[in-house]
């Protein structure tokens, strides 16, 4: 695994941030936060900052998927501080898109996480609506 890119550990570098406490169980037994606790961290704030942008919203018979999800690990992360997740969009296509996050305890990076997310009917992907488009320029980031 290669570092991240610097200024996905800057915590400003995120439009979006949101503090999600951790919990005792989130402990593995060298009493660091586990990797399937640090993903559902990830997913808390993920789903946060889709619902600020409204992207909960969809035309009937339309949803978003999760295609994929890449965690880095940077650092170790314990209980009982909380984990801020910043998230902004990142890699924008007209069927998909990412969303990129950075997990951050006591002012320092501690993992990295890519969500790409595909638009899709019963029929299998499809352009997302113009809204999310229009949304998504609104909270890019980037190197």
């Amino acid at each position: 695994m290669s570092r991240p890119e610097p200024w996905r550990l800057d915590q400003s570098a995120y439009p979006y941030t949101v503090i999600v406490p951790t919990r005792w169980a989130d402990l593995d037994t060298l009493g660091h936060i586990n990797n399937v606790s640090m993903a559902g961290l990830f997913e808390e704030g993920r789903g946060r900052f889709s619902q600020s942008l409204g992207l909960h919203r969809k035309l009937p018979g339309e949803r978003w998927l999760v295609a994929s999800v890449i965690v880095n690990y940077v650092a170790e992360a314990h209980h009982p501080h909380d984990i801020i997740i910043a998230s902004g969009v990142g890699q924008v296509g007209t069927k998909s898109w990412t969303i990129v996050s950075g997990a951050f305890q006591n002012g320092k990076c501690v993992a990295t996480c890519d969500t790409t997310f595909v638009y899709t009917n019963d029929t299998g992907a499809i352009p997302f609506p113009d809204a999310f488009a229009e949304k998504f320029a609104t909270v890019r980031v980037g190197g």
